[in-house]
């Protein structure tokens, strides 16, 4: 953090073979320790396999991560010695961050049983949450029930 003024933020480059920078920002999360062509393959591959099926990919990526995206999230707030979870509006970085996050995270969940290789969970993960089912959207519901609960303690919102 700086201590004179905000941080710009910077804009991602568009990703080489759809032009979309949404697609640059999931292939980033999908990296690990700086191997940026590993996770290139990997997302691209998942996309190969939804276009085999006949779908666009973009926008079963685009819908996948729309209805991941959370409205309502809980935050811990202290006040008097005791801990509330304050629920708190999502603001459209945090949401799309946080969509993601999810999906590769469920995406890594998946049992190896059906599904072989990432790109494979990846794809099932992306047609699921697209169809508005799996990890990904359940996490969502389960933070808006959180802050559904806990509605009572909107009042200690900072």
């Amino acid at each position: 953090m700086p201590r004179s003024g905000r941080v710009k933020k910077r804009l991602l480059p568009p990703d080489p073979i759809y032009g979309n920078r949404l697609v640059t920002k999931f292939i980033n999360k999908v990296m690990k320790k700086g191997k940026k062509t590993v996770a290139q393959k990997l997302v691209y591959k998942a996309f190969d396999r939804i276009k085999e099926k006949g779908k666009d990919p973009i926008e079963i990526f685009k819908d996948a991560v729309r209805n991941v995206q959370p409205m309502m999230q809980v935050k811990s707030r202290r006040v008097g010695g005791a801990s509330y979870q304050v629920p708190t509006p999502v603001r459209g970085d945090k949401r799309i961050s946080l969509a993601i996050r999810w999906l590769i995270l469920e995406a890594k969940k998946r049992p190896n049983k059906e599904y072989h290789t990432f790109d494979q969970k990846l794809e099932a993960e992306l047609l699921d949450a697209a169809q508005g089912q799996g990890g990904a959207v359940k996490r969502r519901e389960v933070s808006h029930k959180m802050a559904e609960a806990n509605k009572a303690f909107s009042h200690f919102r900072w």
